[in-house]
C-alpha cells in the first residue's frame, strides 16, 4: 500500500491511500477520486496507478498549470 501525503500548504493535511492494482484521479472535479480545491490543479488533473511491480506511477492528464515531482515538470514519472 502507498500512502500520499501533502507538505504544503502546512496547515492542510491530506492524506491518500492506494492499494496494488488501483488507478486513481486528482483534481478539483466532485467525480475525481481524490478532490483537491486548490486553484493550481485542474479539474482532473493527474492520475496515480499502482502496477504489478507495486510502484507508484504518476501521470499528468493536460492540466493547465503542469504536474510537478520534486519541484520539476512531468509528463509521467514512477515515485
Amino acid at each position: 500500500m502507498w500512502t500520499l501525503q501533502s507538505v504544503e500548504p502546512a496547515d492542510i493535511e491530506l492524506t491518500f491511500r492506494l492499494l496494488p492494482g488501483t488507478l486513481k484521479t486528482m483534481g478539483r472535479a466532485p467525480g475525481a477520486d481524490f478532490v483537491v480545491d486548490a486553484a493550481l490543479v485542474s479539474r482532473v488533473h493527474c492520475r496515480f496507478t499502482l502496477n504489478q511491480g507495486h510502484e507508484l506511477e504518476l501521470e499528468d492528464l493536460g492540466s493547465t498549470n503542469g504536474t510537478f515531482v520534486n519541484g520539476r515538470k512531468v509528463g509521467k514519472a514512477v515515485l
